[in-house]
């Protein structure tokens, strides 16, 4: 059985990679510059660097190595995407079509171009489920009522930002909102949130967005949201359960524990 694996950067592609390794899959990957790990090209059977934007070369990997499904992994920067992309053709002729820079537009029309050639996108838990995140409170201490009033206004108002695609996360305290997550990414958004209010603690609500496509881009968290929030003082992180991804669960807790955070996931049922 093969596999292919387009692996962007953090620590998914590798622990995927290790669990199709178990279950008899050879990896077949692709990595972009500045992006991937490079210690991935040790676990999979072939593997290739590309640039962001060389779609040809990308479907021509896959072919090659007789790929007709695969997965998209892992992180991109977003400032990379204006300073190091080389689109080739077949991606000018994408983005020309496609004409929208939302990040669901692009990766669910770009797994649909992938389709046409033969190449089926996954989704992205297929082999790992037990990185979706489980409804409950994880940690030794739950929200209190002031609390529970943020993760309740922050989780209808971060379902709104989702729906105009321009971020999974924002930071509100006291009723206020005090980041929306952009180009910069969820852990600058707590440390640039949390710091304004002042040591009076803030609420992190990170989810999917509308109709989120689970092939792609699901909603993450690990121990380095934990540091952020410990380095802003923020208390308390609310996740969607069954719709995010959690990595290193028993360390995001006892680091959450020994800060006195809160870490919660709630479904929408849970929303008043």
């Amino acid at each position: 059985m093969k596999i292919g694996l387009i692996a962007g950067g953090g620590q998914f592609p590798l622990l995927f990679t290790q669990k199709a390794t178990q279950k008899g899959y050879d990896v077949v990957a692709v990595g972009f510059n500045q992006e991937t790990n490079k210690d991935l090209l040790n676990h999979v059977a072939h593997f290739k660097w590309l640039y962001l934007g060389q779609v040809s070369k990308l479907v021509k990997h896959f072919k090659r190595h007789g790929i007709s499904q695969a997965v998209m992994l892992g992180t991109i920067s977003k400032t990379n995407i204006f300073k190091d992309i080389r689109p080739d053709f077949k991606a000018l002729a994408f983005i020309a079509r496609t004409g929208r820079t939302h990040d669901d537009t692009i990766l669910t029309s770009f797994a649909n171009l992938l389709l046409k050639e033969g190449i089926q996108i996954k989704p992205s838990t297929f082999l790992l489920p037990e990185l979706l995140s489980p409804k409950g409170c994880w940690t030794k201490r739950s929200p209190d009522k002031a609390e529970k009033k943020d993760i309740f206004q922050g989780w209808k108002l971060a379902k709104e930002i989702g729906k105009l695609d321009i971020g999974q996360c924002i930071v509100i305290s006291n009723g206020t909102v005090l980041a929306v997550e952009a180009i910069d990414g969820t852990d600058a958004t707590i440390k640039r949130g949390a710091s304004l209010a002042a040591g009076n603690g803030a609420v992190v609500v990170k989810l999917s967005k509308p109709g989120q496509d689970l092939r792609f881009d699901l909603p993450s968290s690990g121990c380095d949201t934990i540091h952020a929030m410990v380095e802003s003082g923020a208390t308390i992180l609310a996740l969607e359960a069954n719709l995010s991804i959690s990595f290193d669960r028993e360390e995001m807790i006892r680091l959450a524990d020994d800060h006195g955070i809160s870490i919660i996931a709630l479904t929408h049922e849970d929303i008043p």
